[in-house]
């Protein structure tokens, strides 16, 4: 599990950091009584007992080579005790007496060295942690942990491996003892058939089940039907897995995905069962989203081609009419002619002014008059036999449950499940309609005054599936057994546990749980801000103000001019970075952050060959720069197996997040980085980028011209991305702004988030407030939303004259009140991470008025966003700081675009899996790019500093790392890393280049 150099480093001395200086580090007077000389010891011995006595707690065990001591640790005890650094060199040069120091630090610390008894209870607690992880360099860092916690010493680095690697063996058998009761001989022999090659798949079971779809085409939901079918018949869909954690069903499920069905035939039951059986419960819940997720796909899609139908229509219709329209003013010229008698009208209209053929062609031109809905369901019965080709398996497949509010939909779902069993084609009678919007009742009305059955059919089942497509969509429909489209209750937490937690939740977001302080509070921001709009107002001359109409006027921030100094600056800085490769940054960077330990092996294995970063680094370049595995075997001389091999087993989601965490931390601890933000603000934006081939989450939009993917990205104001996803790029972009706030790992205490327009609902606002967070969006077209008021109109305008006009309507303020504790509720589940951000705030603004919570969130969304377009409005220098922190994430896109250069940029990944992890090397190499620029820009500033040159933060604050003039992307790529790392200088930098000097 660990090669000869990790034990060794595990028995010495790591780096410390500022924080475990302090913290371990500093005596106390009981602590100087303990080591000082009245004990008759030499100063050698007095600071070497004193490293020790800091070291226990800190390590959990002190080194044999006590002089190897972070020389900063020393330096602290010395001053301390009064003796000489220098000292401990000579300390400790018998073992005696350092194994009896060592024994009297844990007497005077109360620690004891491990007996049987304390390595059992080790063994207990490896067991428990390895059923929830088997990655050894975790587990043993756990039990390091473990034994400072129960202040036992440390045993050598050996022993706890072999500890950790018996809880690992005892952790498998345990998994397959637990679900022992499922391994029939029935079930091991289909687990074992799916491993087998099928005819009539013509591959195995196991890669079938894998393969997800790439297009939302009836063969394709057909396909996963299928599927589902066969998983039910293993009885996949009842199995319960729940004996095991969460964390043990995740890891054998991802070690199932990425063995072939080879290397799992060659495992030994106990080990290929359990993981076979994980899998195929998982791949029921995959396989049961897909087939409804593709449902709603392929239904939407047509009825956004029904909609472009009608749209054509109605333009075309507009186009016939221009004649019956010039025929009409014409009439109304001769009718409102005053000096005409009635007999003279008459004439002139069937005579020589209009004549009959031009109203005769007009009468035949006449065509009928449109439904409510323009004629868009009629358009959307021109795909009824396309939707014909799959919603029958569809509905057959998939069982529908919902609440009081669903019930007519629900009824009428299963009518139409048994027309399809059953080929009948009359609608009964006593089908409900009741859930058809008042748009197209008219179709339901006249095709059955008709006795036309089968338009009444067709306009009736068309009906029935939007329904339920938009049922599963607001969560009044849902599907039991599915993960993303399960039951809404299932999202928030259970009354037992909120009432738990509610008083905690609103002392980490500093929310009053009483709902008449948490409105009077709302109450008196709200009047703040409306004076403070108030005086602007007032004074009618400004950039915000009002017209002679009483509309509100708001002129476009001017550029923000940035100082000649600093344009100066940045050119001057550019010019003494040195050049660099993008292979010797990333290798560069990893000496000081070591981001590439970060990538473990998605089997738990831990021993690394030689050329595991070298590999790492191969496939991040591959990846971020767009060129693939195959061309980044050709250029790197890495064969392309290895590369896909690497790629396989460490280049995920979880580990790449985990590399981008290591970078962002790094990035923190800079001395520039504070000048660029504080790391409190952040924004979100999306990026779009261009797909070849099929797949799922790509779009075809005009304005990009073709079929696009969007990744939605998170951006601190210090320039750091610490959120990436991959959205459909037709999907809302405001569903996913509070994902990776809330999912924030880093040390970057976001406070304030900026979004464009795309990124804003009511709901939004609503749930921003009441995280203890600050939505500040930049609204298109601030002036013509809709502003809220608590009071009556005339109480809100003699208050506020200017401003009180503009507020035309009024908060239904009983509503929040009533669901106060429910909206505390909804964030406190998003707050301990019990939902997804993003499924639950799709779910809340689908719903309509009719779902009260869905309802009081928007209301209270409604204050929060009065409020927070009062301030914006009064105050330009906030206008400001919100454009320029998305300018940041514009920046970044650009050098995104700069990155992803290969195959003109075009993502040809066709899985959201492969695109989701294309998308994080894009992200993490963008970030090393940022941090390797910030550390360069900040030494050539000190450079600049020493020589007497006064450069101000003030200056350096609008100069953005974000830019690659000293990256090169391009040419032949060669990893070397010992190569690399040798050409660093002896400060562990590249040397800054002299201005003016080419080389």
């Amino acid at each position: 599990m660990f090669a000869d150099e990790e034990l060794e480093r595990l028995r010495g001395f790591p780096e410390i950091g500022r924080d475990e200086l302090f913290r371990f580090f500093t005596l106390t007077p009981a602590d100087v009584a303990f080591v000082d000389p009245g004990r008759g010891r030499g100063p050698a011995d007095r600071l070497g007992l004193a490293v020790a006595l800091c070291t226990l707690p800190w390590l959990g065990f002190v080194p044999d080579k006590v002089s190897t001591a972070p020389p900063v640790a020393v330096t602290r005890l010395a001053d301390q005790l009064g003796v000489d650094p220098v000292e401990l060199r000579s300390y400790g040069r018998r073992a005696k007496t350092r194994t009896e120091h060592l024994r009297l630090v844990a007497q005077y610390l109360g620690w004891r060295p491990p007996s049987t008894l304390e390595l059992k209870e080790l063994d207990e607690f490896l067991l428990a942690r390895a059923m929830e992880h088997d990655s050894p360099t975790l587990l043993f860092r756990l039990a390091c942990e473990y034994l400072i916690s129960a202040q036992v010493i440390r045993p050598g680095p050996v022993i706890v491996v072999k500890r950790v690697a018996h809880a690992r063996e005892e952790a498998q058998r345990e998994t397959f003892a637990r679900l022992a009761h499922e391994f029939t001989d029935a079930r091991c022999a289909a687990l074992d058939g799916l491993l087998v090659t099928d005819p009539e798949v013509k591959t195995t079971r196991l890669r079938w089940l894998a393969t997800g779809p790439v297009e939302a085409s009836p063969a394709a939901i057909k396909a996963e039907v299928g599927k589902l079918e066969f998983l039910r018949g293993l009885g996949a869909d009842a199995l319960d897995l729940s004996v095991l954690p969460a964390e043990r069903r995740r890891f054998l499920a991802t070690v199932g995905r990425r063995l072939t069905a080879q290397a799992l035939e060659r495992r030994d039951p106990q080990r290929r069962y359990p993981i076979l059986l994980t899998l195929l419960a998982q791949s029921a819940t995959d396989v049961l989203d897909e087939v409804v997720g593709l449902f709603d796909q392929a239904v939407s899609a047509r009825e956004g081609k029904a909609e472009r139908r009608m749209r054509d229509a109605l333009a075309e219709r507009g186009r016939s009419g221009e004649d019956r329209q010039a025929l009409l003013d014409d009439l109304l010229d001769i009718i409102f002619d005053l000096g005409l008698d009635d007999e003279q009208v008459g004439g002139l209209i069937r005579g020589e002014r209009i004549g009959w053929p031009r109203l005769r062609s007009a009468r035949e031109q006449a065509a009928p008059r449109l439904p409510r809905d323009h004629g868009h369901l009629a358009a959307l019965d021109a795909s009824y036999g396309y939707l014909r080709q799959f919603t029958p398996q569809v509905l057959a497949a998939v069982r529908f449950a919902g609440g009081t509010a669903a019930a007519g939909l629900l009824e009428a779902v299963e009518i139409l499940r048994e027309l399809n069993a059953t080929g009948a084609r009359r609608v009964p009678d006593e089908a409900p309609d009741g859930f058809v919007p008042a748009r197209w009742r008219a179709y339901l009305d006249t095709a059955r005054k008709s006795g036309n059955t089968s338009a009444y059919r067709h306009y009736w089942e068309l009906c029935t599936l939007l329904g339920l497509r938009d049922g599963l969509r607001t969560g009044d429909v849902y599907v039991p057994g599915s993960q993303r489209y399960s039951d809404p209750a299932t999202y928030l937490l259970t009354s037992e546990k909120w009432s738990a937690q509610r008083a905690e939740f609103c002392r980490l977001v500093g929310r009053p749980a009483d709902p008449g302080r948490a409105l009077a509070a709302a109450e008196d921001e709200l009047g703040e801000a409306l004076g403070e709009l108030e005086q602007v107002l007032a004074a009618g001359d400004g950039p915000v103000r009002l017209d002679d109409g009483g509309d509100l006027v708001i002129s476009p921030l001017t550029a923000e001019d940035v100082p000649a100094e600093a344009v100066a600056l940045k050119a001057e800085l550019t010019a003494m970075l040195p050049f660099a490769p993008i292979v010797s940054l990333l290798i560069e960077l990893d000496k000081r952050t070591g981001f590439l330990d970060c990538f473990t092996h998605a089997g738990g294995k831990q021993s690394r060959s030689p050329e595991l970063k070298r590999n790492l680094i191969a496939v991040l370049i591959s990846h971020s720069t767009n060129l693939g595995l195959t061309r980044m075997a050709d250029a790197c001389g890495i064969s392309y197996d290895i590369l896909a091999w690497t790629a396989e087993w460490y280049v995920r989601e979880e580990t790449l997040r985990a590399v981008n965490l290591a970078i962002i931390g790094y990035h923190g601890t800079l001395p520039l980085t504070p000048v660029f933000g504080t790391g409190t603000l952040s924004s979100s934006d999306v990026q779009r980028f261009p797909v070849r081939g099929k797949t799922l989450t790509g779009r075809d939009m005009v304005i990009h011209g073709g079929q696009v993917l969007s990744t939605y990205t998170h951006v601190t104001d210090q320039h750091t991305t610490y959120g990436t996803k991959v959205i459909v790029a037709t999907k809302r972009e405001a569903h996913y702004v509070l994902d990776e706030i809330l999912g924030n790992a880093t040390d970057v205490p976001v406070t304030e988030h900026a979004t464009d327009t795309h990124g804003v609902t009511l709901v939004n606002f609503g749930l921003f407030d009441l995280l203890g967070l600050q939505l500040s969006p930049r609204i298109r077209d601030l002036g013509k939303i809709t502003l809220y008021r608590t009071g009556s109109r005339a109480r809100i305008e003699a208050e506020f004259p200017h401003t009180g006009p503009l507020l035309t309507r009024k908060l239904n303020t009983d509503l929040i009140a009533e669901h106060y504790d429910d909206l505390l509720r909804v964030a406190g589940s998003l707050k301990f991470g019990h939902a997804t951000a993003s499924l639950l705030v799709g779910k809340l603004s689908a719903s309509g008025r009719q779902n009260a919570l869905s309802a009081a969130l928007k209301e209270y969304g409604a204050l929060r966003r009065t409020i927070y377009a009062a301030r914006y409005l009064a105050d330009p220098a906030y206008r400001r700081k919100i454009s320029r922190q998305l300018n940041k994430g514009e920046s970044l896109h650009a050098l995104k675009r700069d990155l992803l250069y290969a195959h003109e940029g075009t993502v040809r990944a066709r899985h959201i899996e492969a695109q989701t992890e294309q998308a994080w090397c894009l992200t993490l190499v963008t970030n090393a790019v940022i941090t390797w620029t910030t550390e360069y820009y900040g030494l050539a500033v000190e450079s600049m500093r020493r020589a007497g040159r006064r450069v101000d933060d003030e200056v350096l604050a609008h100069i953005s790392p974000a830019h690659s003039e000293n990256i090169n992307f391009f040419g032949a790529i060669e990893v070397d890393v010992e190569g690399e790392l040798a050409q660093l200088g002896p400060t562990g930098y590249r040397p800054l280049r002299v201005r003016d000097t080419l080389f």
